[in-house]
């Protein structure tokens, strides 16, 4: 008996090697439109989907797959209840769909694309295609990834794919037509010209598996990373070398990539649970490094590094890397002299590499679960453009008090709360974070700086609710501080920085990390 297949894709990635596979084994190809062309361009006989449905297609081509002839071909049961009514009404199985959709998600991302536009990259027919295949697994074999071809020709020459191997694409095409449809819901209930809701009514997430992680933060607890796109490498990037990444790692290197990205200059930030232990900033990464590892070499110890340059000789050449225990290593890229010192030195340390991804900057929105949900927030950029700095005592910080103060106000907003960032020049001396309390932030902060306390300004993510924060950071040798404001007690507060020659300045913005 003859084997059909449905052939009608916008994506023609490895049509032509499929059809010529498929007819190879005496299967008969069925098409329309481009992808009809692309295969008789190749020289393989194809018969025409008008041929097969008796009907011309209509309106611009909107109307072709929509009709018995296909969906009776596709939705009959291996019964002979089934298949003695399709031979009654004349109509053949259907056996393989071969689908992919419109680029609908591509088109309205695109800037200046009209309602109208839009709405023609709506997909009907490969949708119903895919659903109608995807339904009827049991018998169809159904393929939305050209990515599934060569699998599936393999699995065909054995003498055709098991039903796992069915269900297992069914559910791939139901999870693109779900996608598909949640684009297109979420670009059509954004009014006429408004900009899209970034918190919607309603919102789906389409997450594909990636990666099983070994565990999660602890051996007892089954992992697995998820992306927005089956090819997604970890953290945006690729990893170039070292054993799989971990739960824990994952999370470090998105929170030190964070921090890194921040900055202009050129950035490297040490990263320990989820927080900074030591930034700076340098005329280059190399020169960075041993000012942000000087911060808390301790607490480095197995922590990540984020660095916003290219990772080069220069920079492996610092023999404080030499000796530092580092589980990875994120930058837009590595030089091949970097990746064979790491290779001879450091076997175990993971290198990810960003490439392209280093100019994207990923989810507009932040999620975390909670018992019986989940919140949403838009991702904290840093000041907005309207914030405005002031300076809240009688001194204003010197012009050199006042470019550390901004290093280590950026800094600040990648602490866990309560943050407390202390900053000599372009380098953090001392880091407090993750306290309930802000005084005790402020203690671990100075203790942590030692000696390196004197002369360096200070950066709170919120207000101090009391002076007694100030008064530590002074004894400590701080001169000059940066906070929100807003604290009823300001006033206590401000009379306290000019009382113990501190300036400080307010942000009327806060940046709490929980």
């Amino acid at each position: 008996m003859t084997q059909r297949a449905v052939l009608s894709v916008f994506d023609k990635t490895g049509i032509v090697d499929l059809g010529r596979a498929l007819a190879a084994l005496g299967w008969e190809l069925i098409a329309s439109g481009g992808t009809a062309r692309a295969l008789r361009e190749a020289g393989l006989t194809v018969r025409d989907l008008v041929d097969v449905t008796g009907a011309p297609e209509m309106l611009g081509g909107r109307v072709k797959t929509l009709h018995p002839a296909i969906h009776g071909g596709l939705l009959a049961r291996d019964t002979p209840a089934d298949r003695a009514e399709l031979a009654a009404a004349g109509i053949d199985l259907i056996d393989l769909v071969v689908c992919n959709l419109y680029p609908f998600a591509a088109t309205v991302a695109a800037p200046g694309v009209t309602v109208d536009e839009a709405v023609e990259q709506i997909d009907i027919g490969g949708v119903t295609l895919l659903r109608a295949a995807a339904k009827n697994f049991g018998r169809v074999t159904v393929l939305c990834d050209p990515a599934d071809y060569d699998r599936a020709m393999t699995a065909i020459r054995a003498g055709g794919p098991g039903e796992a191997l069915r269900r297992e694409w069914a559910a791939k095409a139901f999870a693109l037509t779900r996608a598909y449809d949640d684009a297109v819901a979420a670009y059509l209930a954004t009014t006429a010209g408004e900009a899209p809701d970034i918190l919607p009514q309603n919102l789906s997430l389409h997450l594909i598996r990636t990666q099983r992680l070994r565990y999660g933060e602890n051996p007892h607890q089954a992992a697995a990373l998820y992306a927005t796109e089956a090819d997604a490498g970890p953290v945006g990037g690729r990893l170039v070398r070292g054993k799989a990444l971990s739960y824990n790692n994952l999370l470090d290197l998105d929170a030190a990539w964070r921090a890194a990205e921040s900055f202009l200059r050129p950035a490297v930030v040490v990263v320990k649970h989820l927080s900074p232990c030591g930034v700076a900033i340098g005329d280059s990464a190399a020169t960075a490094f041993p000012a942000a590892l000087a911060s808390d070499p301790l607490s480095a110890f197995g922590g990540v590094i984020a660095v916003n340059r290219p990772v080069d000789g220069a920079f492996v050449a610092q023999p404080a890397l030499a000796e530092l225990f580092v589980e990875a290593i994120i930058a837009p890229a590595f030089s091949e002299e970097a990746v064979a010192w790491f290779a001879a030195h450091k076997k175990n340390c993971r290198l990810v590499a960003l490439g392209d991804g280093v100019f994207k900057v990923g989810l507009l929105m932040e999620w975390r679960t909670i018992r019986g949900g989940a919140v949403a927030q838009v991702r904290d950029a840093g000041d907005p453009p309207d914030g405005q700095w002031r300076v809240a005592g009688r001194r204003a910080p010197s012009e050199a008090e006042e470019a550390a103060l901004r290093f280590a106000w950026i800094v600040c907003a990648h602490v866990k709360s309560n943050a407390i960032v202390l900053a000599q020049a372009t380098a953090t001396v001392g880091i407090g974070g993750g306290l309930p309390s802000r005084v005790d932030a402020v203690r671990l902060a100075v203790t942590k700086a030692g000696e390196r306390a004197r002369g360096a300004v200070m950066a709170s993510d919120a207000f101090f609710p009391f002076a007694d924060g100030l008064e530590v950071a002074a004894a400590a040798g701080v001169t000059a501080v940066v906070e929100p404001g807003g604290s009823v007690r300001d006033d206590e507060v401000i009379a306290a920085a000019d009382r113990l020659g501190i300036a400080l300045v307010f942000t009327g913005v806060r940046h709490f990390r929980h």
